[in-house]
């Protein structure tokens, strides 16, 4: 497993397995997100088995099926109000970390500059200067 922390109360990972829970919730995680969608991993990495452990670790669990290149609405305003209300440390995982990182760029348009969001991701290799008028846009409407 590897977290990597865009904040201090966030953390994205690439995929995850089932047995890693115990040692998320170990590293003082609240809330999982699973940003990936069931039909790109094996049945034993789809949300339903994810949220079992999630669960069995007291861990909650969202999924939040993020398609690469399609971030729709929906995936932000979820990705903001599971944020919102996490009341913990916030852990989300999908195949490398990217999609992860870029809807919770857009969740958190508005809150902060788009320069300090697009510069976090990238201290971790993200770029999501493509982004970049997206995560304007949402600030502007916020």
């Amino acid at each position: 497993m590897d977290i990597r922390h865009l904040t201090p109360d966030h953390a994205v990972s690439p995929q995850i397995a089932p047995e890693d829970m115990a040692a998320i919730r170990a590293a003082g995680f609240a809330t999982v997100i699973d940003n990936r969608p069931d039909g790109e991993i094996p049945p034993d990495l789809h949300a339903g088995a994810m949220a079992a452990a999630a669960a069995a670790a007291g861990l909650r669990f969202v999924a939040n099926p993020v398609i690469g290149g399609a971030i729709s609405d929906a995936n932000v305003a979820l990705q903001r109000e599971v944020l919102d209300a996490a009341g913990g440390p916030v852990f989300a995982y999908c195949a490398s970390g990217n999609r992860c990182s870029i809807v919770w760029a857009m969740a958190n348009a508005g809150r902060q500059p788009t320069d300090a969001l697009i510069e976090t991701a990238a201290r971790w290799g993200y770029n999501l200067e493509p982004f970049r008028a997206r995560i304007d846009g949402l600030a502007e409407t916020r």
